[in-house]
């Protein structure tokens, strides 16, 4: 039993010692920074993460990045990797996204978006539907306003939500569509004005987390652990914490 004990005390640790790469869509930057700190610390165990929109980083794994765990801004994404054998298990709504438009400047967001048509509106950033869940809710918001046609001259497309964040700060357009997760981010609490899109114009966000395999091999303790933490109230309350909703029928 001492030589069990003692085999386990130098195995563990080496196993939780590991990074844990983890690919997160651009939406939920600002959250994971959170979730990190908090888990590294819990944990010991370190996270390296990787930003981008969901379809690039499914791009990537498919061509082999070596990656533990991927965060989607939607299930379509991590359900390919999982037909293809790339992940341990069907994926997991984690978390819902709710979406926002922002502006820095004195542009003033109205609930019906009928703003957008006035003509000191430009430009309008919006995340490509083709790589990012987040554009495809922005234009069905836009269609239930009977907006689509009427804005489509103006549209800026953003390969990412985090794109997207970047021309509205810089003002290179009027507004925006992006994550409630990054305008309730501390550190840009108070930038420019901001206002939820009613959920009911838009599919729901359900966003999906699977664990990767890597070179067929399954996924590390570390990883595991982090995929389980990610259910835990310390992180659902993080969540809730950025504006997203959780979910807990699923097991």
């Amino acid at each position: 039993m001492k030589k069990i004990i003692l085999l386990l005390w130098l195995i563990v640790p080496q196993l939780y010692a590991q990074t844990v790469r983890v690919a997160v869509a651009a939406n939920a930057q600002f959250v994971m920074e959170e979730l990190e700190a908090v888990f590294e610390k819990e944990t010991g165990v370190e996270l390296e993460t990787i930003i981008n929109s969901s379809g690039k980083i499914t791009t990537q794994i498919q061509q082999g990045a070596p990656f533990d765990v991927f965060l989607s801004a939607d299930m379509h994404y991590p359900d390919v990797l999982f037909k293809e054998g790339l992940t341990t298990a069907a994926p997991k709504i984690y978390a819902y996204g709710a979406l926002v438009v922002w502006g820095i400047g004195a542009t003033k967001p109205t609930k019906d978006l009928s703003f957008l048509t006035q003509p000191s509106i430009k430009k309008i950033a919006i995340a490509n539907p083709k790589l990012a869940p987040y554009g495809v809710a922005a234009q069905e918001a836009l269609r239930h306003y009977g907006l689509f046609e009427k804005t489509q001259s103006k549209w800026v497309m953003g390969e990412s939500i985090s794109q997207v964040n970047q021309y509205i700060l810089s003002q290179a357009v009027e507004v925006g569509f992006t994550a409630k997760s990054v305008v309730l981010d501390p550190s840009l609490k108070g930038q420019g004005t901001w206002i939820e899109i009613d959920p009911r114009t838009y599919s729901p966000i359900a966003q999906g987390v699977v664990l990767l395999k890597k070179k067929n091999a399954e996924p590390s303790l570390a990883a595991r652990r982090f995929y389980d933490f990610l259910f835990s109230k310390r992180a659902q309350a993080i969540f809730r914490k950025f504006g997203y909703r959780i979910v807990t029928q699923q097991k």
